[in-house]
């Protein structure tokens, strides 16, 4: 074979090339002191004193020492080229410049775990945003998350509070990847997908001493505390009593279920409400009555949107879901 000839020009290419390989290393270094890298560590440091409220907090919740916390914002701080965090005694206050990028600082720390989990096909991993309103957050969340956590103990969550209406918009939105909440009275997009775990049907709530009346004349003739009919299960309840021809004599209308049931225990009055899922308040005397023919209060579920990159994730969430549903069902 015979030897190929370079110009000049080609061998200063060449020799750009070979001294672009072996300054590598140096080179991403000076850009990892300067404004050019960040280290992903140092966000994940700024997140957690933030989030733990003090540098020993954060120190503890990463398993590190808190001069180490210490001196990786004080790294990421000058890489900013910006203050972040102010010691107030103990504890710590983030600064306006802080309060600008946390937001975003989150974000990355998001993707990071959602490159991880893309990368490692074959393994679970990554970080699961959710969001629950109060009753499956205070009842079948927990149970379901426990599951989660044993079976695949790589996956994180982040969990967001809310109500049903805000958190369907959460999810359609793409800030959230699934939520925990009551079935919608609309149709969903298509880009979102729905699935009952628990039926809950109308009843009627009163004192004890008043079990043995007809709930229909409970409803008419006693002071009601009304389940808000701005929420979705207080809608079913005004409903079922226009289609009855109750007219009630309403005394309260709150949209806090537990808070109804202490007040009629306390003998203010009668309720047509969810057969909620427990805790209930404690100590508590009041008569859960069943309606004449069965009525659906409210359908608790799970929403996710299709297009989530973290839906193996959702898949993990969502079949464990369904397992500790089918084990509370179970007699």
């Amino acid at each position: 074979m015979s030897p190929v000839s370079c110009s000049p020009a080609d061998r200063s290419t060449a020799r750009r090339a070979d001294g672009l390989h072996r300054g590598w290393t140096a080179r991403t270094a000076r850009y990892r002191t300067g404004a050019a890298v960040i280290d992903i560590q140092f966000l994940r440091t700024f997140v957690a004193v933030v989030d733990q409220g003090s540098m020993a907090a954060a120190a503890r919740s990463l398993n590190v020492s808190p001069s180490a916390i210490a001196q990786q914002l004080h790294t990421l701080e000058r890489e900013l080229g910006a203050p972040l965090i102010i010691r107030v005694g103990r504890t710590v206050r983030m600064t306006e410049q802080g309060g600008r990028i946390l937001t975003h600082a989150r974000q990355l720390l998001r993707d990071a775990a959602d490159l991880r989990s893309l990368a490692n096909d074959d393994a679970f991993s990554g970080e699961l945003h959710l969001g629950a309103c109060t009753t499956p957050l205070m009842s079948m969340l927990p149970e379901i998350l426990a599951r989660v956590s044993a079976r695949f103990p790589d996956i994180t969550v982040h969990i967001e509070s809310g109500n049903s209406a805000q958190l369907y918009a959460q999810v359609e939105a793409g800030n959230l990847d699934a939520a925990f909440v009551l079935e919608a009275p609309y149709p969903l997009p298509k880009t979102s997908d729905w699935m009952v775990l628990r039926e809950e049907p109308l009843i009627v709530l009163a004192p004890a001493a008043q079990a043995h009346r007809d709930v229909h004349d409970l409803l008419t003739n006693e002071p009601l505390i009304r389940y808000d009919r701005n929420q979705w299960g207080g809608r079913h309840a005004d409903e079922y009593m226009r289609r009855a021809g109750i007219v009630p004599h309403e005394r309260f209308e709150l949209n806090a279920l537990n808070a109804i049931a202490v007040m009629v225990d306390r003998g203010l009055g009668v309720s047509l409400v969810p057969d909620w899922s427990p805790p209930w308040p404690e100590g508590i005397n009041v008569a859960r009555l069943p309606l004449p023919l069965p009525e659906i209060g409210r359908r608790i579920g799970v929403v996710w949107s299709r297009s989530t990159v973290r839906l193996r994730l959702v898949n993990i969430l969502l079949s464990e879901a369904q397992a500790a549903s089918r084990a509370v069902a179970r007699p």
